[in-house]
């Protein structure tokens, strides 16, 4: 992955994590993060949930997915921790996620897993692969102070320039 501020190089599962990690290689392989973004950054400073998490946000820039939502591939099922460099769905309800918004943790985040109360429902998110070279790129991104105050639960996150995504492809 090519951004703005540097490359990141990611392995993601597919027999661990079939459709989080396939999701994520179909939006790779038909070129929709091409002009994506990284636009949320997630702190101790300025998280709004409980328990505190640290991870960056990334994905569409647009309200509406080109996919529909998949199943919700628990941590329980995946055997995949939310630990520090993990790529994870985003998600509201269990299965709404989708590869148009996912996540980069920053540090062990055990809440995120299946069990943990950073969700109400205990599900977790979606872990599917992680980051393998570039956490340096995305611990600068997370420390931009530069955001909105757009809404309570996400105040101070939203990045006033996201951090464009210029290109993703599959290692040769």
């Amino acid at each position: 992955m090519t951004t703005s501020l540097g490359d990141i190089e990611m392995v993601v599962y597919p027999e661990k994590a079939p459709l989080s990690a396939g999701d994520f290689l179909d939006y790779v392989d038909r070129g929709l993060y091409k002009g994506a973004a990284f636009y949320r950054v997630i702190r101790h400073d300025n998280d709004a949930g409980s328990p505190l998490i640290e991870a960056v946000q990334g994905g569409l820039l647009t309200e509406t997915p080109p996919t529909k939502p998949i199943a919700h591939e628990s941590t329980q099922q995946t055997g995949i921790k939310h630990l520090d460099g993990t790529l994870s769905l985003a998600r509201v309800d269990v299965g709404s996620g989708t590869a148009a918004a996912f996540f980069i943790i920053i540090g062990d985040q055990p809440s995120m897993d299946f069990g943990g109360s950073r969700n109400p429902d205990k599900q977790g998110f979606a872990a599917f692969g992680r980051v393998v070279k570039g956490m340096d790129v995305v611990r600068a991104i997370q420390q931009i102070r530069e955001a909105s105050n757009d809404g309570p639960f996400v105040k101070g996150q939203m990045l006033s320039k996201p951090i464009v995504i210029e290109s993703v492809k599959r290692k040769e």
